[in-house]
């Protein structure tokens, strides 16, 4: 019996064990088998084949989707199909470019939808996190094989847990027959460590002009490399219609070694790269695209649309798994000396048949609007390549505290200085108006403190104060050339211009001091004013109780006014609280935040003729303020208010309407953000109202965000350690870590060998514990086994000497199930679901009892916030029955 009972336990342990082992890639299947599928739509997502007990394959392919229209962008996110680290060696495209115009494969740790398929043209991207390309396919490219030993990490040490498919639908009449689409690619995986990781660098020309008529336009980019040896295997060129050939290049000691060269009207697929080429410390990679002018009537740019071009030069390259770094790129551009010695060859079109040409032409007029590869979003138009950074706040500033009111107006003077318009020890409360807007607290008198702060915007220190004993509920506020500050003041229910001198003269007034109106000569509650810098006219948003934009010349003559626009003539919304204005002086036009109805109109100044709008459903139903930048094709910023979407900043595309970028504070979070302006260096700053502050958004040149398509690449500060010999790389940043000065490079490096005797020790040390994992956990098993044996035997043999039997009554499931228990305790204690909801969700704790008729009264319930809450005449809605 006691035999029995052994067996018995050991059975049961043994089978746990199995299925431990192999819980990881079995839960998985079974999850995907059981996941439902429609007949018309693929079989299914995910097929995994196991051939081994370390190698599988994934077969990734859409759920049978139909394009809604030509140049669509859809994603799907997949798990890493196991919790352990693993490695993609192979892929294998699924595709033709009849109906597929190029597709990418990216690893990342938070894709932006887990459920089914999505649109990652729009707003959404890829992933919420960094995310690094894998793969890429177009034109019917080839697969892409990679050396043995070599392969792409993924899972958990990696921060790769999850792989997003993006297929770029180029023509969607290659969906006329109503065919659903399956296509995909399958990833030849093995969870056995490689010695050499593999990773891709891109070098990308971003400010490239191709003139007119031109023969030939050079697109040259170069950087100094400053991390661990890479090995180039493999090269992929891209540029749209115009691109003749592109060339990759390593530079060591100035001679210029060819890492690979291809015409970029060939099927884009990584060719392989010069074999004798690798890549150390102190060299630099250098790569031309060679643009033709002839037959354009514009300059062409780099950017997006099918009428833009790029210019990108792909590395696929290992290097030892010890210093991997998956990513890196350069968008530096090359300087004309050291392009003079480029070898000729560079400036040499590959000659493309006219097969080839028409298959390339095949797509019409929908050529790459925007390769995912390249760094550039799909469908977020971002054709501000000088807007390549992600904007992320400044916690330092200011340096020290301002001690403001509530904060509700921000502009920018001559010398770019700051100025901050807020409320003092004023605030706008409920009993501030009556019904008919009048002012109600006239007996406290005008601020006493300066409202009219010049602060440094490098440090936050104040640099001058006025605005004493002037006004009673400041609002808007702008400056003209002359540095005079206009503006608005809703209990005054004026517009005012004042000098800028410190001396507090008002040199203008404009409206009735605490006389509400609609006529020519009065306002009610005017929030903001916009400056024409060439003419002096001005333009007043007025405002709470009026719905209507004013326009007088420079010495307050009224000149004309009008209300919202809309394209279609048949509907038309009134404006719904004009909050924000701004001027656009490179396209003569006046725009204003409708924070109500949560859009943005743009009127020509010089008509009041509407011109477009912009409305997002990311806004939440509310925009508070905009501001504009000229740089590229034009930029609005925007901040939004309290509605059914989170508070943040965004970054717009004036042309295209997409949101390039959205930010918000690291630590405090907003509030209630009221104005915001951008400075000539990119530097955004964000006066919140609710918790009287300013917060200050950057992003440096040597540590910036690239968010382009999902994809976000840190990249990062020079390093010390290039000027140290001896410092050991963080493993955790996301760019190439510097490395030891004098490490040297290994003569004809492959990833199956190296010449080196002490790597190959290394190697052969490293690859014990591979061998032994299987083992350990059974050695670790059989030794907490001993005791339990032993408690067996000892209580068996106590049974036997007093009854001269034993009878064991077990229950069937006790031992397995505090196995089952100890199992679900490891791997289902932590809901990353959960954990995420909770970490990411958004309180409205403080925001219900707010009106959605108004945001800048002051609240007076215990549990409220600092924000305000800006009040008008429309009168609150009906609060809903219990």
């Amino acid at each position: 019996m006691m035999g029995a009972c052994v067996l018995f336990v050991l059975l049961v342990i043994c089978q746990s064990h199995s299925l431990h082992t192999q819980s990881p890639l079995h839960r998985y299947k079974r999850s995907q088998d059981s996941a439902p599928s429609e007949p018309s739509l693929c079989a299914s997502r995910i097929n995994q084949v196991f051939t081994n007990s370390h190698n599988f394959s994934v077969d990734i392919r859409m759920p049978g989707v139909v394009p809604g229209g030509s140049d669509t962008y859809l994603c799907m996110s997949f798990p890493v199909p196991t919790n352990r680290d693993s490695y993609i060696v192979d892929f294998i495209p699924h595709a033709s470019m009849n109906t597929v115009h190029h597709m990418l494969l990216f690893g990342c740790k938070t894709p932006v939808s887990t459920s089914s398929y999505w649109d990652c043209g729009s707003v959404q991207g890829t992933c919420e996190d960094e995310a690094s390309i894998m793969y890429a396919w177009a034109r019917n490219a080839p697969p892409t094989k990679l050396p043995k030993d070599v392969g792409f990490k993924v899972g958990r040490s990696s921060g790769m847990t999850h792989f997003v498919l993006q297929i770029h639908y180029g023509d969607v009449s290659a969906f006329r027959d109503h065919h659903r689409d399956c296509s995909g690619l399958s990833l030849r995986m093995t969870t056995k460590p490689q010695p050499f990781i593999a990773g891709i660098y891109l070098l990308m020309s971003v400010d490239t002009v191709i003139l007119p008529g031109n023969r030939v336009t050079n697109a040259d980019v170069a950087c100094d490399y400053s991390s661990y040896p890479i090995y180039p295997f493999a090269f992929r060129t891209h540029t749209h219609h115009l691109g003749k050939v592109v060339s990759g290049y390593r530079i060591r000691d100035r001679k210029w070694t060819l890492i690979g060269r291809q015409s970029p009207q060939l099927p884009q697929a990584f060719y392989p790269a010069n074999r004798d080429v690798s890549v150390k410390y102190g060299d630099t990679l250098a790569a031309r695209c060679v643009f033709t002018g002839e037959g354009q009537t514009s300059k062409t740019y780099i950017g997006g649309t099918s009428d833009d071009e790029m210019c990108n030069f792909y590395i696929m390259y290992y290097m030892d798994s010890k210093h991997a770094v998956p990513y890196m790129n350069c968008m530096e551009p090359g300087s004309a000396e050291l392009f003079e010695q480029i070898p000729a060859e560079a400036n040499v079109p590959i000659a493309v048949s006219p097969a080839d040409m028409n298959s390339m032409m095949h797509m019409g007029h929908s050529a790459d609007h925007q390769d995912v590869g390249s760094l550039e979003d799909s469908k977020r138009a971002e054709q501000d390549l000088d807007q390549d950074s992600h904007l992320e706040q400044v916690s330092s500033w200011p340096q020290s505290s301002l001690q403001l009111g509530q904060v509700s107006g921000l502009a920018l003077d001559s010398d770019s200085n700051l100025v901050i318009f807020h409320r003092g020890d004023h605030t706008w409360g409920a009993d501030s108006f009556n019904s008919h807007a009048q002012y109600q607290q006239r007996s406290l008198g005008p601020i006493q403190q300066s409202t009219i702060l010049v602060v440094d915007p490098a440090k936050g220190s104040i640099l001058k104060a006025s605005g004493r004993n002037m006004f009673y509920l400041p609002h808007g506020i702008t400056t003209d050339k002359d540095n005079n500050y206009w503006v608005t003041d809703v209990a005054l229910h004026q517009v005012l211009k004042v000098s800028g001198d410190g001396r507090d003269r008002t040199l203008l007034a404009l409206g009735e001091e605490f006389t509400p109106g609609s006529d020519s000569r009065h306002f009610c509650q005017p929030t903001d004013v916009a400056v024409d810098p060439h003419t002096g006219n001005i333009f007043v948003s007025d405002g709470y109780c009026n719905a209507r934009i004013l326009k007088f010349s420079a010495d307050g003559k009224y000149l004309s006014e009008w209300g919202a626009g809309t394209s279609d003539r048949r509907r038309r919304t009134l404006f719904h609280v004009p909050h924000s204005l701004v001027f656009l002086p490179d396209r003569q036009e006046v725009c204003v935040a409708d924070r109500e109805n949560g859009r943005i109109q743009c009127f020509i100044a010089e008509s009041g003729e509407f011109v477009k709008e912009i409305k997002k459903e990311e806004f939440g139903g509310e925009v508070f303020a905009i501001t504009y930048s000229p740089a590229g094709d034009g930029q609005i910023f925007a901040v939004n208010g309290v509605g059914s979407a989170p508070l943040r900043g965004f970054v717009i595309d004036y042309s295209t309407k997409d949101i390039l970028d959205t930010f918000n504070p690291e630590k405090k979070e907003f509030k209630m953000p009221h104005d915001i302006v951008v400075t000539r260096d990119g530097s955004v700053f964000v006066g919140d109202a609710g918790s009287k502050r300013v917060f200050k958004f950057t992003s440096e040149k040597l540590h910036r965000s690239v968010k382009k398509a999902g994809i976000e690449v840190q990249e990062l500060e020079a390093m010390e350690t290039i000027v140290q010999t001896k410092l050991r790389p963080d493993h955790n940043v996301s760019k190439a870590a510097a490395v030891h000065p004098k490490q040297s490079e290994p003569q004809q490096p492959r990833p199956q060998q190296t010449t080196q005797e002490e790597e190959e020790k290394k190697k052969k040390s490293e690859a014990k514990p591979i061998r032994g994992q299987g083992v350990l956990p059974a050695v670790i098993t059989t030794l907490l086994l001993v005791p339990l044996l032993l408690v067996i035997s000892i209580g068996l043999f106590i049974c036997w000497r007093k009854n001269n039997r034993c009878e064991v009554k077990t229950e069937p499931s006790s031992v397995g199930g505090i196995l089952g228990k100890i199992r679900g305790k490891a791997v289902g204690s932590l809901n990353l679901g959960n954990f995420f909801a909770s970490h990411k969700g958004y309180s409205r704790q403080g925001f219900d009892q707010l009106s959605t008729e108004g945001s800048d009264q002051e609240r007076m319930e215990e549990d409220s916030s600092d924000s305000e809450n800006e009040e008008y005449s429309a009168l609150p809605p009906p609060k809903a029955s219990s």
